[in-house]
């Protein structure tokens, strides 16, 4: 009887070949070349249409014009420090302005976010018919320039060529909307009426990232629509909710179109009646450049804070809830 001896045979594993030193350093300098290119028309456009103007801004706000010899010498550029910002701290018509514009912020932010929430909400949940419809027609005033929508308006603010004001003269009400007390909140309805629709897009494109297993479960549980809406679909586009919220806040610092073209039409709006238009007039009425870069300046260093609180506030809120 022969004995069979079997022997293994071992087959070397296959080697995995290992970038060199120089190879990954090439690979590295190529990805790095590609996200530059890709990010180089951002970052010029921040420097050109941002940086470039804030920097210009800051050096006008230290120094100004000063004419020697009672006027009579050759005007020249002096250093003046920090003067242009204590006159703009101290001056009561720009801080009368910041206040017009913090009133209109409380007034006019709840209403654009709740307003446009609103209204998404209504589209996502199937009441409103002809949807598609519903969506331009609301996003349609956004659409107008923003000087034509002021001039819409103030043609149908203005008695005596207002068809508004002639319906309520024949009901036997006298309404002023260019008033002492009515003016700010006619200046917050032609921001509604610009903005409301598309903010509701950017709420309504949210809502439809949302799972529809969720609202499911949420109607097999029980809840109505009303409930379905607030407490399950809301809390879902929160992040949707902030954005909206930080970018009106900014832009409502900026508070100019509107009040510098009805102030043709009503003495209760002045030539400093916001912060962007104690600037305007600063600029281009006095001529005074060091003082408009100033407040210009205090004005961003406002809305960057504002921002930041706004961006803290709901972060902390947000962690808050997780560990709940």
């Amino acid at each position: 009887m022969t004995a069979t001896t079997e022997h293994t045979v071992r087959v070397p594993a296959p080697r995995t070949a290992v970038p060199s030193a120089r190879a990954r350093r090439t690979a590295r300098r190529r990805r790095l070349g590609a996200a530059g290119v890709l990010m180089a028309p951002f970052f010029l456009l921040l420097i050109t249409v941002f940086l470039i103007p804030v920097g210009t801004a800051a050096y006008l706000s230290f120094y100004s014009d000063d004419q020697p010899g009672l006027g009579f010498g050759p005007e020249r550029t002096v250093f003046v420090g920090l003067r242009g910002y204590a006159a703009v701290l101290t001056d009561p018509t720009f801080l009368g302005g910041l206040g017009t514009v913090a009133l209109y912020c409380l007034i006019y932010i709840p209403l654009m976010v709740a307003g446009a929430l609103v209204l998404a909400l209504l589209l996502d949940s199937g009441v409103v018919r002809l949807r598609s419809f519903a969506q331009l027609g609301l996003f349609l005033p956004h659409a107008v320039p923003g000087i034509i929508a002021a001039l819409i308006w103030l043609y149908l603010y203005t008695p005596g060529i207002s068809p508004v004001v002639d319906l309520f003269a024949r009901a036997d009400i006298t309404i002023d909307f260019l008033g002492v007390h009515t003016v700010l909140p006619s200046i917050v309805n032609i921001a509604l009426w610009s903005n409301l629709g598309y903010n509701m897009v950017v709420f309504y494109a949210a809502l439809q990232a949302v799972p529809r297993e969720v609202t499911e479960a949420a109607v097999v549980d029980g809840a109505g629509p009303v409930r379905t809406a607030l407490q399950v679909k809301t809390p879902l586009v929160r992040a949707s909710i902030v954005m909206v919220a930080m970018f009106t806040l900014i832009w409502a610092l900026q508070l100019f179109t509107e009040p510098m073209l009805l102030s043709q039409s009503s003495p209760m709006i002045n030539s400093r009646f916001s912060p962007s238009m104690y600037i305007y007039d600063a600029a281009f009425t006095r001529n005074n450049y060091s003082l408009a870069a100033a407040a210009s300046v205090v004005l961003l260093l406002c809305t960057i804070a504002l921002s930041y609180g706004v961006t803290r506030l709901t972060s902390r809120n947000s962690t808050a809830e997780e560990a709940r």
